[in-house]
């Protein structure tokens, strides 16, 4: 039996939680080689955006963004992000992907729904809309859930505007039985879009969606309701109405497939990653944090502080 080559990899800088030995790219290298963690001289590192940890290391780097942060391709050899990037030294990877991954989402969403399962489960959902919202700082979003509210009950299951007793501890089991759930993002840029979509989808239940206004470009848009399709909010609330009052309506969009048929299916995109991944490991070109280009990242983060210390000064 071929013995797998073996790859030094280290991640810093994620997200509170991420497992260092069970994550989406730990785990897609491992198909190809013997994973070691080494936490100080791995010879690539894997950061994201919530810290600094990143800049002590002189190996190779690879960026993943999930927030709603462009990428900047002077800190990395290669980065994953949302972002619609032609640099041949990025590859749009958005969030939902993972999440995919993380959840084993993957078979549930590619199995298409019968008639009869279709009609079963939406007639199950007792329920007319809820959301799950953690983060005040989306405007759109929380109007929205004012103006709905004013014209049927919308039940709210995160930490802000909680009405239903308390944070709910798994959202999965919560908006199973609603029709409808709010799946706003924190904020809007082409091609932004992570799991909130996804994850109404995944139970059966109809996102309504406001972010991405090019979500289209990965997703069915015949499984969702486009906020950017109507000309008014007023025109969204009585779509999702005219849906709730005929059961038809509902039950055709619960069977459409999720995925937009152009799109590169998930399998494709894992191993057009692990292509990508495995470049720059096998390339001979020195890391990008050994050149020019790590002095000019680290200006660019002084900047704004010493300009937040310019300002201070002229105020007294």
């Amino acid at each position: 039996m071929k013995m797998k080559p073996t790859i030094r990899v280290n991640f810093e800088d994620f997200w509170a939680g991420y497992e260092k030995t069970n994550n989406y790219f730990y785990n897609l290298l491992a198909q190809k080689y013997e994973v070691i963690i080494d936490e100080k001289n791995p010879e690539i590192l894997f950061y994201s955006c919530f810290g600094f940890k990143y800049l002590k290391y002189t190996c190779k780097r690879v960026l993943f963004l999930g927030e709603n942060i462009r990428p900047d391709l002077t800190s990395c050899d290669l980065a994953f992000s949302y972002d619609f990037n032609s640099s041949n030294r990025h590859f749009r990877l958005p969030l939902y992907s993972l999440y995919i991954e993380h959840h084993n989402m993957l078979d549930k969403l590619n199995r298409k729904l019968s008639r009869e399962e279709a009609e079963q489960i939406w007639k199950s959902k007792t329920n007319f809309c809820c959301m799950v919202v953690s983060n005040p700082d989306c405007k759109e979003r929380i109007d929205f859930y004012h103006n709905l509210s004013k014209v049927k009950q919308v039940d709210s299951g995160g930490k802000y505007l909680n009405n239903v007793g308390g944070p709910v501890l798994d959202k999965f089991e919560f908006i199973k039985d609603y029709k409808f759930v709010l799946s706003f993002e924190n904020g809007i840029h082409d091609g932004y879009t992570t799991e909130k979509v996804l994850e109404p989808m995944f139970m059966h239940c109809i996102p309504i969606y406001w972010g991405n206004k090019l979500v289209h470009k990965d997703f069915n848009k015949n499984r969702f309701v486009n906020y950017f399709d109507f000309n008014s909010e007023e025109a969204v609330i009585q779509k999702m109405l005219e849906i709730d009052s005929d059961d038809e309506l509902g039950i055709q969009m619960i069977m459409e497939q999720p995925f937009n048929i152009k799109k590169v299916s998930y399998e494709e995109e894992l191993q057009l990653v692990l292509k990508k991944l495995t470049k720059l490991i096998e390339s001979d070109k020195p890391p990008i944090a050994q050149t020019l280009w790590s002095y000019v990242h680290r200006l660019k983060l002084k900047i704004p502080y010493y300009k937040k210390i310019a300002y201070s000064k002229l105020r007294g």
